[in-house]
């Protein structure tokens, strides 16, 4: 087999893996590249292969860095499947729906083609076909099966056999214990790992604290008389902090408070959420089934209209904002910040990953002013992080994760990750597995 890294390799985002067998190619993720910008330009550029070649493409879940460059596919001459989990095929749906207007603009600023639009996300969705967990399917060589990656609802693992070697592309490993979201599941007898490294640099507060940190945030909040804002990213962040933040209502740990979910689509993932309560961990299910309403509290207000986000201004301090998107690259939390950032009483928490370059790594770093909208905006609000809210494995648990599979693997490839982390983790799985690591570069092949 050949496998050749196209994306995700040096940096967390654009994760697009080309394996290779007896004359048959198959991808594992086609997503966007994200920093600076919600969409980098590399995105617009031709792929480093042939998308009529490809055959299949296996989606580990629907973050837009894992699926965000499927339309362009399409368009350039991609004729095959698309393979994910039912949830993240209808998670995928409306996430590409939603980065469509996001897209044309930074197109319209890159001077090139728009490769997405409803049209292409309605083609490609009659080639989208969802497979459940453990229920292996064939494409060519390959053998396939998924395994939950415990990172967001429905999130995957593949595992991919072929040629008598046994080949387990991690996806977005989760931070297990979660909300909402069953356990990582581990793979065994593994030769070659492809891991998410993002946070393999670093070790996460207890996932015990995350709710305390939280209520703490809110009642400081409260007391100062301020805003709270949290950009949040509408898939799995912001249930998980409804999910919380209901916890906290229920058991009197809160004053009573508005709490705006101000982002369309985080309104319309958390409905799809409904539709898959079977994918629910334990726990949750049974918050169900004795009767409550996870995502809804007493002063919960959903924002749908560009008008009801306006009002949320007229409606005074204290108040929780959560609006997308979670590392400030657009959406509706830029205007919030814009009028709320340069205020001492008010708070900015954050609690998912800030790529390099991003706004939300810039103010989480300690910048002192911001440009939004073309403004300098002073940065006077107090900055917190919970990062036990990261969907991603921190170092110890995707060490727990590899060991599973020590006495066969021959070799760990770190993906989803900044150089510096993929050095550190690199250095820990040697020491503690013994086993070889490659942290590639765009572009690179190995024969596996």
């Amino acid at each position: 087999m050949r496998l050749t890294f196209h994306g995700a390799s040096g940096t967390v985002t654009g994760s697009n893996f080309l394996l290779e067998s007896g004359g048959h190619k198959i991808l594992i993720d086609c997503g966007l590249y994200q920093g600076s910008h919600f969409a980098d330009k590399q995105n617009f550029e031709p792929f480093a292969y042939d998308p009529s070649k490809i055959e299949a493409v296996v989606v580990s879940h629907a973050h837009l860095d894992h699926t965000g460059r499927l339309p362009k596919l399409l368009c350039d001459g991609f004729k095959g499947t698309v393979y994910s989990t039912p949830p993240t095929r209808d998670f995928g749906e409306l996430i590409l729906l939603d980065s469509e207007h996001i897209l044309e603009k930074e197109a319209v600023r890159e001077r090139v083609q728009n490769f997405c639009s409803a049209e292409t996300v309605r083609r490609l969705m009659q080639r989208w076909k969802g497979v459940e967990y453990h229920e292996p399917f064939t494409i060519g060589p390959f053998k396939i099966e998924l395994y939950d990656a415990g990172h967001i609802l429905g999130s995957s693992i593949t595992v991919v056999e072929a040629e008598g070697k046994r080949v387990v592309f991690s996806g977005d490993l989760g931070n297990y214990p979660a909300p909402i979201i069953k356990h990582t599941e581990f793979v065994e007898g593994a030769q070659y790992c492809i891991v998410d490294s993002t946070y393999g640099d670093r070790v996460h507060d207890e996932p015990v604290l995350r709710e305390k940190q939280l209520k703490d945030a809110i009642v400081e909040t409260i007391r100062a008389g301020g805003v709270l804002m949290i950009p949040a990213f509408a898939m799995e962040r912001t249930q998980q902090l409804l999910f919380h933040i209901n916890e906290l209502v229920e058991h009197g740990h809160l004053p009573r408070v508005p709490v705006f979910i101000d982002s369309p689509l985080a309104i319309k993932l958390t409905a799809v959420y409904k539709k898959y309560e079977d994918y629910f961990n334990q726990a949750t299910s049974s918050h169900l089934h004795a009767g409550d309403d996870i995502f809804n509290f007493p002063g919960l207000r959903f924002t749908l209209t560009t008008q009801q986000s306006k009002e949320i201004n007229n409606v005074p301090p204290p108040k929780v904002i959560i609006a997308g998107s979670g590392m400030s690259h657009g959406g509706r939390i830029l205007h919030h910040e814009m009028r709320y950032l340069s205020d001492p009483k008010s708070t900015i928490l954050f609690v998912g990953f800030q790529a390099k370059g991003s706004l939300g790594r810039r103010i989480m770093e300690g910048a002192e002013t911001v440009h939004i909208f073309g403004e300098e905006i002073l940065v006077r609000c107090k900055r917190h992080v919970i990062s036990s809210y990261s969907a991603h494995a921190d170092q110890p648990r995707i060490l727990e994760w590899l060991s599973k599979n020590q006495k066969t693997l021959k070799k760990v490839f770190l993906v989803h990750g900044e150089n510096g982390s993929r050095e550190v983790l690199g250095a820990k799985i040697k020491e503690k597995l013994n086993v070889a690591v490659a942290a590639p570069k765009e572009g690179d092949t190995f024969e596996i």
